[in-house]
This record gives structure tokens, sequence and C-alpha cells, in this order.
């Protein structure tokens, strides 16, 4: 199940255990108040959980971080789990990070994926996607990510959506020209090689000639139309659009209350996925 990484003392306040499924924490960043709160639950499928998270404020070189993300997995546990551990750590390691944060988190990215493909062994076969949002001094958000999990921001009255969903036909000339093929059986969603629904994630040894590991990167101003972000695996977004996802949580002022209600609002339009989710409200 998910758990905390923790990467230096912050101003968070943090409630909930290892082994739990909500909690919530807010501090400060710069003139920012941040709140935050997760749920994830397991879906209808005969598997472990392979949704896991990461909510954090920390303190690093003097500088105030918001590190959330969420990891969905597919094919077992342990791909996701991993990043869960190790994605931020080196993201936060990359020499340009707080020069060039693009160019680190890209690169962190990519480097992490081959320590996964690395540890094949260890950890298995499967693959996970990752969307990631890290907050800098309660001024920049950069959003990151492989594959469909997705990270959505209400800024000015409007859901931007931070993250690219990395479906097969959509880069389905790569795959072809690297030997691949993309299926599309009648009443499925596009798949590489007939198996993977998204076109990039970590780890998938298999397919991993195929697929890429490089994220998309997005960066907004967190200012005072920024109202709130939302983080979440595919177990929402397959349910529901942005604006509908956006429209139940901002009702709540309380973020792990939203969060709560989002992953309820799924489970109640039938999602039959693991559904995660991430709720981080910005106050001025």
């Amino acid at each position: 199940m998910a758990r905390f990484c923790c990467f230096g003392a912050g101003c968070s306040e943090l409630t909930g255990h290892a082994s739990a499924t909500s909690g919530k924490g807010k501090g400060c960043q710069g003139q920012v108040k941040v709140s935050y709160g997760f749920s994830l639950v397991r879906g209808k499928t005969n598997h472990p959980m392979e949704d896991f998270h990461v909510a954090e404020l920390a303190e690093v070189k003097g500088n105030e971080l918001g590190l959330f993300a969420i990891y969905d997995g597919h094919l077992g546990d342990t791909v996701p789990a991993y990043l869960q551990k190790n994605l931020f750590p080196n993201i936060l390691n990359e020499a340009k990070f707080w020069t060039h944060p693009d160019r680190a988190i890209t690169k962190a990215y990519e480097k992490t994926d081959k320590a996964i493909l690395s540890h094949t062994p260890d950890l298995g076969q499967g693959g996970s996607t990752a969307v990631t949002a890290i907050l800098i001094n309660g001024s920049k958000l950069w959003v990151a990510n492989v594959g469909d999990s997705r990270a959505v921001l209400l800024k000015g009255g409007e859901a931007i959506q931070m993250s690219i969903d990395h479906d097969p036909n959509a880069e389905r000339g790569a795959i072809e020209n690297k030997g691949g093929f993309v299926s599309n059986m009648p009443g499925d969603v596009p798949r590489v090689c007939g198996q993977l629904a998204v076109s990039r994630a970590f780890g998938d040894r298999n397919l991993k000639s195929l697929l890429k590991s490089e994220p998309d990167v997005k960066v907004e101003d967190i200012d005072h139309t920024a109202e709130l972000v939302v983080l979440a695996s595919d177990g929402v977004w397959k349910v529901m659009n942005n604006q509908e996802a956006v429209d139940v949580v901002k009702r709540y002022k309380d973020p792990q209350t939203a969060a709560k209600q989002l992953v309820a609002e799924a489970v109640k339009r039938d999602s039959k996925d693991d559904i995660s989710c991430v709720v981080v409200r910005f106050k001025m």
C-alpha cells in the first residue's frame, strides 16, 4: 500500500500511517498556503493494489517543495513501489534541478527507467505509469508524466490538463517504425502489440524496445488565480473528464474530503480499476 517518501524536515502536518489509503497534510510555501489530501481504493480486479502515491511537503537546500505523484502499476506492484521510493530523490539529485528543472526531470525519469530494467530479476516484468508534480517555493508547478495518469490544474476558473495521455494510437507511427504494432480490437482500447494500453511507461522489459520513458513536462505559475490541482490514475479518468473531476473536487475546502469524494464518484460510475488521487489546494 501507499506510504510517504520523506526528503527532509518540512512544514507539513501529516495524518495517516504506512498502510493508510487516505490522509492529508498542510503547510506553507512562501506566500502560499498549501493543503493536500489523498485517497486510494483497490479496484474490482483479482490482483493486489497496484496504485501508489507520494504527498509530501519538504525543505530542500533552503527551498520549499511540494512533492506529489501517482504511480499506476501493471503486471504487479513492484515497479510503482520502486518509483514511490526512488523517482523524486533521483530528480532532486540531478545537478541541474535548480536551474533547469525540465531537463533534470527528463533525465531522472530516463535514469530511473534504466535502473528499473537493470533490476528486472527483482522487480519482475511489469511496469508503471507516473504523473509527478513539484511545487517550488509556492510559485512554480512542474508536472511530468509517462502513461495515462493525469494532472489537472484549476486556474482562473479553467480546468487545465497539465499532462499528456500517452495513447498508443497517438504514437502508432513510432511504434510501427520500431517493428511493433497497435491493436484496435472491437470493444477494447488500443494496445501496443495487443498488450499495453499506453505508449510510454516505466519498466515493461518485454516491450521496452517499443516504449518511451521520456516524460512530457509542463510548468505553470501559481498565483492568486490558481485554486487546486488533481493528480489521479486512469481509474478516475476512464469514467469522467477533466471538468467533471474538478467540479467534484472544488465543492470541498478540505482536500482529503475532496479526494475521497472524487474516488467515491469514480466508484459510483462503475470504474473497475484501482482508483487513486491526490488533491492539492492553494491559498494566498
